[in-house]
């Protein structure tokens, strides 16, 4: 019995060893795949706010040619080091974890789209954002046009909503009733856009419906707690990166 305890024991250890040098091996052959497949994905989600893609697109050349990054904090000031005094990557923001700080203490990625034929001119303002739906995150990217009052595009998606209806929020049919809204009122005051409750018929119904609210969007039949989640998502982050975009607006007048 001794002998056989002894036996397990290395038997065990032996086999420990081999099963995590092939886990570490998989994982250094795997990493960098994995990480471009990451960045692939990220920055497609971004570029969709202001782009159609295609298959066979080649996202990172265009996202290389098209998008200049920085980071700012809620005050709308640049920030270029972390607490630590380390470079901060606007890419590399996982918004999620941001999500979690008190707003002051957010640090708030924002995506220039640059004019194709003019590198020096901003097509739109992408801005990441962070949420809660009815079962668990959403998340989007919002262009907000060069004038910084309306919106150009925006690319929603979520984690778990309900299929057929609070899901919906990742059709293109749902966000292209975004494009054009404006975020703020006739007297300037950042309102957002609010996802109203019920649904006019889908499509250009939906779109026709609400023509003449520039500040409202059709809703989503049986999920109003999915609107109210994006509603709170996109008026929370607008609010955040308000300083910001006044700042902008400041320097621009001049």
């Amino acid at each position: 019995m001794q002998q056989s305890n002894r036996y397990i024991i290395i038997f065990t250890l032996i086999m420990t060893i081999v099963v995590g040098g092939l886990l570490s091996l998989t994982s250094q052959v795997l990493g960098p795949s994995q990480k471009i497949s990451i960045e692939l994905d990220t920055k497609s989600q971004i570029l969709s706010a202001v782009m159609d893609l295609q298959p066979g697109d080649d996202v990172l050349a265009i996202y290389r040619d098209r998008i200049q990054s920085l980071v700012v904090d809620s005050d709308g000031n640049e920030v270029t080091q972390n607490e630590k005094g380390q470079p901060i990557v606007a890419e590399d923001v996982s918004i999620l974890k941001n999500s979690k700080r008190p707003a002051a203490e957010r640090q708030l990625p924002v995506f220039k789209f640059m004019n194709e034929t003019n590198p020096s001119q901003v097509d739109a303002y992408i801005l990441p954002m962070y949420g809660k739906g009815l079962w668990d995150n959403i998340w989007g990217f919002v262009a907000v046009s060069s004038d910084l009052e309306s919106i150009t595009g925006v690319a929603f998606d979520h984690k778990q909503e309900t299929p057929g209806l609070g899901a919906r929020i990742s059709d293109k049919e749902i966000q292209l009733r975004y494009v054009g809204k404006r975020i703020y009122n006739q007297q300037g005051i950042l309102v957002s856009i609010e996802m109203v409750k019920g649904e006019q018929g889908g499509g250009d119904a939906s779109i026709q419906a609400f023509a003449g609210e520039p500040n409202k969007v059709d809703g989503l039949a049986g999920a109003t707690l999915t609107a109210k989640g994006v509603n709170k998502m996109l008026k929370d982050y607008l609010n955040n990166y308000e300083a910001y975009l006044q700042k902008i607006k400041s320097t621009e007048a001049i």
